[in-house]
């Protein structure tokens, strides 16, 4: 069994450098920190602006490394999606408006992170974020929309994802 040490981060996609947190960690392990750097940001350029968990494994014995990108967190997908820099203050002020089919997209993208047993929940779950971060979706308070999605109402968009057709 190879000698390994597991490290992970939380950086700001596309943007890791030589610096703390990463090049401390790596420096003492003999890795090329700047190799380690540049493969996390290649790995990491489609999250620009977000936090991204990465998990960086690395072989004591011969030096070579391995990266593992996490998903960002349900409320960095959504203000990327919302093109917004942070939720509202106040939730029952609203930032904006998204679409469900934006809202069920991050459903599907955060899925496999989720305790829900399908993609119905999961987006419930997603909507209650949009509740805390002040996020309408459809114009109408998240609580309305999840019990539309309760109802049925979205269940033929829902299947469309969960078949990968959208």
């Amino acid at each position: 069994m190879p000698n390994e040490k597991t490290l992970k981060f939380i950086i700001d996609g596309g943007k890791a450098t030589g610096g703390p947190p990463i090049g401390p960690a790596l420096g003492p392990l003999g890795v090329n920190v700047m190799d380690v750097v540049n493969t996390i940001n290649s790995l990491t350029k489609d999250f620009a602006g977000m936090r991204v968990p990465v998990e960086v494994i690395i072989n004591l014995d011969t030096k070579e490394f391995k990266v593992t990108v996490g998903i960002p967190t349900t409320a960095a997908l959504l203000l990327k999606e919302l093109k917004a820099e942070k939720g509202a203050e106040n939730p029952s002020k609203s930032i904006g408006n998204l679409s469900i089919e934006q809202v069920i997209k991050i459903a599907k993208i955060k899925m496999p992170d989720m305790l829900a047993k399908n993609l119905k929940s999961a987006t419930k779950e997603i909507l209650g974020t949009c509740l805390s971060l002040g996020i309408k979706v459809e114009n109408r308070d998240p609580r309305e929309v999840i019990r539309m999605v309760n109802e049925g109402r979205f269940d033929d968009l829902i299947s469309k994802y969960e078949a990968g057709e959208s």
